[in-house]
């Protein structure tokens, strides 16, 4: 008699469990917009400005109410200030820093770039970029007067040398920081070394060199003011401390205002142009 093994099927699970998606957690300020912070953070620091010169927390000679700031800047648009009107101040000023922001970017990336690819380039232009970069613009501006005199030269070297170090240092920093990984995949494609220049080392570097010339620009508007302390009589610089001399405080406040919006229109510009040239910036 044969044995019959009775065998039954293995029921399959109804229900199968379904895959979960985790999302990853962000890591710092994250993809979430902060315009409506900084909106308000500004609403509250005018705020609280003008409650501070409201109650007299401050005398009115050194802080003046923002209404009065603001019904000074168009006296000073409708006549003008030492013999000059706002257009002219405020065209002077931007002479000089966009022609030393040209000169610096023009110098301050292919040398920084050199020094990042090159060790003698690095090693000869280092140490004095490195001497004369911590020292603020105020220290060697009796040299700028002695050896190029009180004319635009001297006004616009001096912006220049405040502004080339970021520039060259950061072009520097973007070739170093390059990962091994892309130059060699490139070279195993058979990429020549121009093509490994244009295609690879500048697109690594683009992201840090943008923050570089976003910095000089900040740094060219705070040493501006410097600069037009040379026998200047135009200029925002120069409203600011020729008003400052007659405790003028509310053409002070405009001077700075005005400053304050030509570099955040800068620094925007510079944002628009990172956001076309290296869309990939902070996504790798």
């Amino acid at each position: 008699m044969s044995d019959i093994i009775e065998t039954r099927p293995i029921a399959a699970p109804q229900d199968e469990a379904q895959p979960k998606l985790v999302r990853v957690p962000g890591f710092g300020v994250g993809e979430k917009p902060t315009i409506a912070i900084s909106i308000a953070t500004a609403i509250a620091c005018l705020a609280l400005w003008w409650l501070v010169a409201k109650l007299g927390l401050v005398s009115h000679l050194f802080l003046p109410r923002p209404d009065e700031v603001l019904t000074q800047i168009g006296v000073v648009y409708r006549d003008g200030y030492a013999g000059a009107s706002l257009s002219e101040h405020i065209l002077a000023s931007l002479f000089r820093i966009v022609v030393a922001a040209a000169i610096a970017i023009g110098a301050g990336i292919p040398v920084g770039l050199l020094m990042g690819l090159n060790r003698w380039a690095k090693g000869i232009l280092d140490t004095p970029i490195e001497f004369y970069w911590p020292l603020p613009p105020l220290a060697y501006l009796p040299l700028m007067i002695i050896w190029l005199g009180i004319g635009e030269t001297s006004k616009i070297t001096l912006l220049v040398l405040a502004m080339f170090a970021p520039i060259c240092l950061s072009a520097q920093a973007g070739v170093r920081s390059l990962p091994l990984e892309r130059v060699n995949a490139a070279r195993s494609l058979g990429a020549n070394r121009l093509q490994l220049f244009f295609t690879v080392v500048l697109p690594s570097a683009l992201p840090e060199i943008l923050t570089g010339i976003r910095i000089s620009f900040g740094i060219g508007w705070g040493t501006l003011v410097a600069a037009e302390l040379i026998a200047s009589t135009r200029g925002i610089g120069f409203m600011i401390m020729s008003a400052s001399q007659f405790l003028a405080t509310d053409v002070v406040f405009v001077g700075i205002g005005i400053i304050a919006v030509c570099a955040f229109a800068f620094s925007a510009a510079i944002r628009i142009l990172e956001a076309v040239l290296v869309p990939w910036k902070g996504k790798l």
